[in-house]
């Protein structure tokens, strides 16, 4: 014989329950019975739980990507606020071939540096967290 239960439920939700017992044509026991069942069935969060870690995964790795712009945002900024302050010379007009020579391989260097500075040690924000 199953435990017995007295419940003391809203108006308007024992009508709706006595409705759903009738358009089942099963008892009001079954209904809550079964309603109880699926509150305390653990493999019903679990689609909702799914769908969570799923969304969490995809925030993950656009937080990723994220920081990796940022990172290579500042190494770019940082190298380049160095050369232009620092090493870049002044070159007559009448020398302009050899100027965007000397551009090019000085852009193509401070690129270059950029790529490794973010290869070997994560760059300028790696080394700011130390």
């Amino acid at each position: 014989m199953k435990p017995r239960v007295n419940l003391r439920l809203d108006p308007k939700l024992h009508a709706h329950l006595g409705e759903t017992a009738a358009s089942r044509r099963v008892s009001k026991t079954d209904v809550l019975e079964e309603a109880l069942s699926l509150y305390f069935d653990p493999e019903r969060n679990l689609a909702v739980e799914d769908r969570v870690m799923k969304e969490l995964k995809s925030f993950e790795r656009r937080m990723g990507q994220l920081e990796y712009d940022m990172q290579l945002s500042l190494e770019t900024l940082g190298h380049y606020i160095f050369y232009w302050l620092v090493r870049t010379d002044p070159l007559p007009e009448q020398e302009r071939d050899m100027a965007h020579a000397l551009g090019q391989r000085r852009f193509d260097h401070f690129i270059n540096q950029v790529a490794r500075k973010l290869k070997d040690d994560g760059g300028l924000v790696e080394r700011a967290k130390r």
